[in-house]
């Protein structure tokens, strides 16, 4: 197709008459082609539409599945630099020669699959891609884990591939084709067409329009308007050439005279109403506008979200700057292929079948830990707990996808198996890894490698919840014993009993009312007791006038009294 586009350009390049054609080869300039007008998105267009959905899911890695023509080719170059762009890397490219037969094409998947990438780009027109998705169905590459993502070339005419393959081999397929506004005119022109297509073909499938035959009338009544605007008083004329020998003949034709008014007019031009949407060429280039990311369920596609150059991925299309940004940066729910709702992760460490050997101990005892459980009709393990959380948690924030699979080992069974012959395991390869409660020790560390621990084991006592004494106010009587205390109490007493007795005649203090004599025999007590360990007895003024009354006191012992007479 791209050779035939060249050699129409060349002739319109010679012949000075303008050439809109819906080509979308990036490797067709425009800007080296005058007279070429492109009525159609060059592939490259879509390149940053793509980078944006990959860097959606923060995939880091794809693979590039392209024709070996030069319209697949073409679009290698620029998508390679927009994921650049985006800090992800083309791992892998996979060129499918169009004469590729299906052992072929098997073949290089079955490669595919033995590489970590589980993010494909697909780049093939619809009648090769109908037969790589058959066979990437057969290799099992259609299943959960995978991602596929396809361009405009295939999404935009997915009504040419037949409903079964798309049934069988295309379910979660990611698509991006040119976003087509529902409008009145289209509504009433396929209307139109689908009449026209039933009388004439009435023994042909009904062929819906796709955005190709909508840029192609588009094309048709910009070309119309372009002539009208010239104006129809002018009469295409050819110049000759001045001569016709030694001209092959393309050089014989000539060139026109009335091309170069209608290229002016053409290679900048907005029509009022168009079947596409927005179709506008300027400088001979269609210009880019909304890309539509589908999903393809079941017999057809389901929109999912759009993509513009202005604002990038989002769910709805963003009409206003009032749009709420925050509900409208993510795509709708995806049905992924094998019908799975979670994201690809987009790597998987190649096993080729074989799965990650874990043993786990199956033992009695703390079920919180560690419980090991197993399928009396299927014999399959599972293993629950904090500890096999942890490993699963460990297993989900890898980049790629490790399978695995639980090995039952029995402890203090009747083979008198331990932990020492469980970590064994591991040395003698029977096992790739260990998951359990397993103490780390000196011996067990020659012959494996630990893990961090993430929990601790001991022994723990666990007692009842005491008053705690220091609170209470009577801490201070906790020295001495209660005996100890009373018999301290009756001598203060007994003290001052003796003190009344001999002060009372001389000293008016000690005098008045017999509830006065008394109260002053055990304030006295009281008072030495307080004041007499940290004042003198001269500043406490409780002193009698026959003796000076010494006290001796201490922490825990009272050693007693000194009576001098005074002097």
């Amino acid at each position: 197709m791209s050779t035939q586009t060249d050699f129409v350009i060349d002739i319109g390049n010679r012949t000075k008459v303008p050439i809109i054609s819906p080509a979308t080869s990036p490797s067709l300039s425009v800007k080296e082609n005058p007279f070429f007008i492109r009525g159609a998105l060059p592939s490259s267009s879509q390149t940053k539409a793509i980078a944006a959905i990959v860097r959606n899911y923060d995939w880091r890695q794809v693979v590039i599945i392209y024709e070996d023509s030069s319209y697949g080719t073409g679009i290698v170059p620029h998508l390679t630099d927009a994921l650049l762009e985006i800090n992800t890397l083309v791992s892998y490219r996979s060129v499918i020669s169009l004469s590729a037969n299906d052992d072929e094409i098997l073949k290089e998947l079955y490669n595919l699959n033995t590489k970590q990438t589980r993010v494909f780009i697909v780049h093939l027109q619809p009648y090769l891609a109908s037969r790589l998705f058959l066979k990437a169905k057969e290799a099992g590459m259609m299943s959960s884990g995978y991602a596929w993502i396809i361009t405009d070339v295939l999404t935009s005419l997915l009504d040419s591939v037949d409903h079964s393959v798309i049934e069988s081999s295309m379910q979660g397929v990611l698509g991006i084709r040119p976003y087509i506004p529902r409008s009145n005119e289209l509504n009433n022109y396929t209307r139109r067409w689908r009449k026209r297509f039933r009388q004439e073909y009435p023994d042909m499938d009904p062929v819906e329009l796709n955005v190709y035959g909508l840029w192609a009338y588009d094309s048709i009544t910009a070309l119309t308007k372009a002539i009208a605007k010239v104006g129809t008083t002018i009469i295409p004329k050819f110049k000759k050439a001045d001569t016709t020998e030694n001209l092959t003949d393309l050089d014989a034709l000539g060139t026109s005279e009335f091309g170069s008014l209608l290229l002016d007019s053409m290679r900048n031009t907005t029509p009022k109403t168009a079947l596409s949407g927005e179709f506008r060429i300027i400088d001979g280039e269609l210009q880019l506008y909304t890309y539509e990311i589908v999903n393809i369920i079941g017999k057809g596609e389901r929109s999912v979200g759009f993509w513009t150059e202005k604002d990038g991925i989002s769910q709805k299309l963003k009409m206003n700057s009032k749009t709420d940004k925050s509900m409208n940066e993510q795509l709708a729910a995806i049905i992924w292929p094998g019908e799975s709702i979670i994201v690809p992760r987009g790597w998987e460490i190649p096993t080729s079948g074989k799965k990650l050997r874990v043993g786990v101990p199956v033992k009695g005892g703390l079920e919180q830990f560690i419980k090991v459980e197993i399928d009396a009709k299927t014999q399959a393990v599972t293993a629950t707990g904090f500890i096999p959380d942890v490993f699963k948690e460990v297993i989900q924030s890898l980049p790629y996808a490790i399978p695995y699979e639980f090995i039952p080992f029995p402890i203090d069974s009747p083979t008198s198996q331990d932990y020492d012959d469980l970590v064994y395991k591991i040395s003698s390869k029977e096992y790739d890894a260990v998951v359990g409660d397993v103490t780390i020790l000196a011996s067990r560390a020659k012959y494996v490698d630990f893990t961090l621990p993430f929990s601790e084991s001991g022994i723990s006592a666990v007692v009842s919840v005491r008053n705690d004494d220091r609170k209470n106010a009577w801490i201070f009587l906790k020295p001495l014993k209660s005996e100890l205390w009373i018999t301290t109490g009756g001598f203060f007493i007994f003290i001052g009993f003796v003190v009344w007795v001999l002060e009372h005649r001389v000293n008016k203090e000690f005098r008045g009312p017999k509830h006065k004599q008394v109260g002053m025999i055990f304030w006295f007590s009281f008072s030495t007791l307080v004041f007499a360990h940290s004042k003198s007895l001269t500043q406490s003024k409780l002193y009698t006038k026959s003796f000076r009354i010494y006290h001796c006191f201490s922490t825990n012992h009272i050693y007693g009294w000194l009576f001098q007479e005074r002097g």
